[in-house]
């Protein structure tokens, strides 16, 4: 008898495991998908800004009426571009969580999709810490949109992070200044099967791209192949990170 049960558990837990690591693999399949729709946006992210973005975190389909009181969050990946200086290809992505009260604000009972672009090495180091204030922690504003150059500049000037959303089919910029950012790390264990940090995947690149990531970094290399930042900023930024 104890044998079965002992067995029954097992089989419970095996299944309990396969059933969450799938969860996270289908979140990371729909942050690509995502990414991609907004990107076939006729009047969405201005490439400019895209070119300069050292990472990308998608955060698909967050819904106020799933959210309890003071807990409000959503759950998604990023992926950052290989290199000490992140002027190589885009890389295998982390789960990351977006919480706090700003996101219930802005969500107004819609499911809504965040884009947030690391446009400052700065700010990458910030969020894989452990937990980024943005506004506070690092300067986040919200994103420029269309073919505004000169609005994109300016704010590329001022911000460690840009931010975005996408609600009832509508693209804009959006503030979520207040709320937190952190590495998912329980999740990113779930998609790559083993004990295995953010800041190892999206910086040291040491696994490589699961199948239900590709998506989200194809479209990425393929939008956006190069890095066109300040060179100098980024080799400051690579010779401070390895100090």
């Amino acid at each position: 008898m104890k044998k079965i049960f002992s067995f029954a558990v097992a089989a419970f837990l095996l299944c309990t495991g396969a059933q969450a690591q799938q969860h996270e693999a289908d979140r990371l399949r729909h942050a690509g998908e995502v990414l991609m729709e907004i990107l076939n946006i006729p009047d969405n992210i201005p490439k400019t800004v895209l070119d300069k973005s050292e990472c990308v975190i998608v955060i698909p389909s967050v819904k106020k009426l799933a959210l309890g009181v003071g807990a409000n969050y959503g759950r998604g990946a990023m992926t950052c571009r290989g290199g000490g200086t992140f002027t190589g290809a885009w890389g295998p992505p982390a789960m990351v969580a977006l919480e706090g009260g700003n996101i219930g604000f802005q969500l107004g009972g819609q499911a809504t999709d965040f884009v947030l672009l690391v446009v400052n090495p700065k700010g990458i180091d910030s969020i894989l810490k452990s937990k980024v204030k943005l506004g506070a922690d690092a300067a986040a504003a919200a994103g420029p949109k269309g073919r505004d150059a000169q609005a994109a500049t300016d704010v590329l000037m001022h911000a460690e992070i840009l931010t975005y959303s996408r609600s009832r089919g509508l693209f804009a910029g959006i503030s979520l200044d207040g709320s937190t950012l952190r590495p998912d790390n329980s999740a990113t264990e779930k998609v790559y099967g083993r004990k295995v940090s953010a800041r190892d995947v999206v910086i040291g690149h040491r696994v490589g791209t699961p199948a239900a990531g590709r998506l989200m970094v194809n479209t990425l290399q393929k939008a956006s192949p190069r890095n066109l930042s300040d060179p100098k900023s980024l080799r400051e930024a690579g010779a401070e990170e390895k100090k």
